[in-house]
C-alpha cells in the first residue's frame, strides 16, 4: 500500500516510516501540511497517517481540506496525536479521519493496525 507520513517531528517521521517500509508498504513523507498537499497530488496515497499537531496549518484543517475535495476524499485518513485533550478522537471523526491514534505509537502493531484500517475502515487507539 502507499502511505503518506505527515509529521513534522524528524524522529517519530523515521520511525513510522521505517516500520511501515519494513512491513511492505511504499512511503512517502511530509513534514507539514503545505508539503503534504503536494505530496498527495505527486504519490497518490492509499492511506494517510496524519500528526494533528502539525507547524502552520494543524492536522484537523488538513483533513477537513482533504475531505472536501473530490480528488482526496476517498483516502482513509489515520489520526495520530500526542495531545489527544487537545485534539479528541470526536473532533478528529468530525473533521473526516478515518481512526485515530495516540503516541507513542505502538511499533510492533502499527503495521497492523494500518492493515486492519485498510481493510475494514475500523476504527484504532
Amino acid at each position: 500500500m502507499n502511505i503518506l507520513v505527515i509529521e513534522d517531528e524528524p524522529t517519530s517521521r523515521k520511525l513510522a516510516t521505517l516500520v511501515l517500509s519494513s512491513s511492505g508498504h511504499k512511503v512517502v513523507d511530509a513534514q507539514s501540511a503545505e508539503a503534504a498537499i503536494e505530496a498527495v497530488c505527486r504519490s497518490q496515497p492509499e492511506m494517510i497517517l496524519l500528526d494533528l499537531a502539525l507547524p502552520g496549518m494543524d492536522g484537523l484543517a488538513l483533513a477537513r481540506q482533504l475531505k472536501g475535495e473530490s480528488k482526496t476524499r476517498h483516502i482513509p485518513i489515520v489520526a495520530v496525536t500526542s495531545y489527544p485533550e487537545r485534539f479528541p478522537r470526536e473532533e478528529a471523526f468530525r473533521a473526516g479521519c478515518d481512526a485515530y491514534i495516540v503516541k507513542p505509537i505502538d511499533t510492533r502493531a502499527l503495521a497492523d493496525q494500518v492493515e486492519a484500517i485498510a481493510g475494514k475502515g475500523q476504527s484504532t487507539k
